[in-house]
């Protein structure tokens, strides 16, 4: 317990640092600097407001144990004895609150994402699936106050996706979002069955931080990039120039085509921005690989083949298998109406952390 006070003096210390600094006339005029320090002050702000709030309970606490050796009238003790323990059971719930907030970040949590959904087992129904968690990711981001936006799509003649791809934007992203990562299954009837059988499929998601370039280097020697002329609508404007590009970073054999924008310049753009958090995911995931070897984490290794949740239509009913929660509310679910479920497994990978760190700390 003496070692987490020491750290969280020296968070404070920090934190009080921080605040002289964004005040400093020299570190406002430097942008960049001032924007830097005021997220790390941000980042650092719910962490000492905790310490402070307990520094001022086990003060209490102390006063009272000092009250109640002095000679009290009856009504006088009770109250304290009260007080005493209501201040006991809030020390305890920030010494756990606590311990979460000092628990190592991920480094990838505040960023944007780039999501992918592809239609896996299961023909036509797949890719209608594919395009249900499609909307139900984009009514959650638009509840989150997200942006969202498509970069790459395969429509199916069904009205699905065989693969549809989307950068969401916003306030941490990835840290809610990150555990989507696999196989999800559906139990329905489909549109297309008339004899009303239940059919299971599949569609995978895959969610990529987005990479900056400071985050991943790629040689630009890596990389083949061949233009050809853009297929599909678009009137006149198609096949008189190689707008499309593909791309294909030549050491994993990763491969990105777009084609969507009008200009080369705006697919070579959109290419490798794809590029760059398919090849970090690849590397990620080889060391995750590793990781996960010699310890499964209780929200499961990430891989797109682990199967994480099933969606059961007939009984409103989704089970995400990793953590074995159960919530009887399909409708609201597909609906955007994520929630329940995300702060589950954040609350699952926090305490399987924490577990980690008692044992091995």
């Amino acid at each position: 317990m003496d070692e987490m006070f020491d750290k969280l003096q020296a968070v404070a210390d920090r934190y009080d640092e921080l605040n002289e600094l964004i005040s400093d006339p020299e570190v406002i005029a430097d942008t960049q600097k001032f924007m830097a320090l005021s997220k790390e002050e941000g980042e650092l702000r719910e962490t000492v407001d905790k310490y402070h709030q307990y520094q001022d309970v086990t003060k209490q606490i102390k006063d009272d144990d000092e009250l109640l050796r002095e000679k009290l009238d009856g009504d006088m003790e009770a109250m304290v004895k009260d007080e005493l323990k209501d201040l006991t059971e809030q020390k305890a719930q920030l010494e756990e609150d606590i311990k979460v907030l000092l628990l190592p970040k991920d480094p990838n949590d505040d960023k944007n994402i780039i999501m992918e959904i592809h239609g896996a087992a299961g023909g036509d129904e797949a890719s209608l699936f594919a395009a249900d968690l499609f909307s139900m990711y984009s009514k959650y981001a638009e509840r989150q106050g997200w942006k969202t936006e498509i970069i790459d799509e395969n429509a199916t003649e069904v009205g699905g996706f065989k693969e549809i791809v989307m950068m969401i934007s916003g306030d941490k992203v990835y840290s809610k979002l990150k555990y989507e990562n696999g196989a999800h299954r559906v139990q329905r009837v489909p549109v297309t069955e008339s004899a009303g059988r239940v059919h299971t499929s599949t569609a995978t998601v895959g969610v990529m931080p987005e990479e900056e370039d400071v985050d991943i280097d790629i040689d630009p020697k890596d990389i083949r990039t061949d233009v050809y002329r853009s297929s599909g609508a678009g009137g006149q404007h198609i096949n008189k120039t190689s707008s499309a590009v593909r791309m294909t970073h030549l050491p994993t054999g990763i491969v990105v085509a777009m084609q969507d924008e009008r200009s080369q310049q705006q697919n070579r753009a959109k290419a490798m921005q794809i590029l760059k958090a398919r090849v970090y995911d690849y590397y990620k995931q080889q060391e995750e690989s590793a990781y996960n070897a010699e310890r499964k984490s209780a929200i499961g290794t990430g891989d797109r083949s682990e199967r994480i949740r099933t969606y059961n239509y007939p009984q409103n009913r989704v089970t995400d298998h990793r953590i074995g929660l159960t919530l009887n509310k399909l409708d609201r679910i597909m609906n955007g109406e994520l929630d329940d479920i995300i702060d589950a497994l954040i609350v699952s990978d926090q305490a399987a952390k924490l577990e980690d760190l008692k044992n091995n700390g």
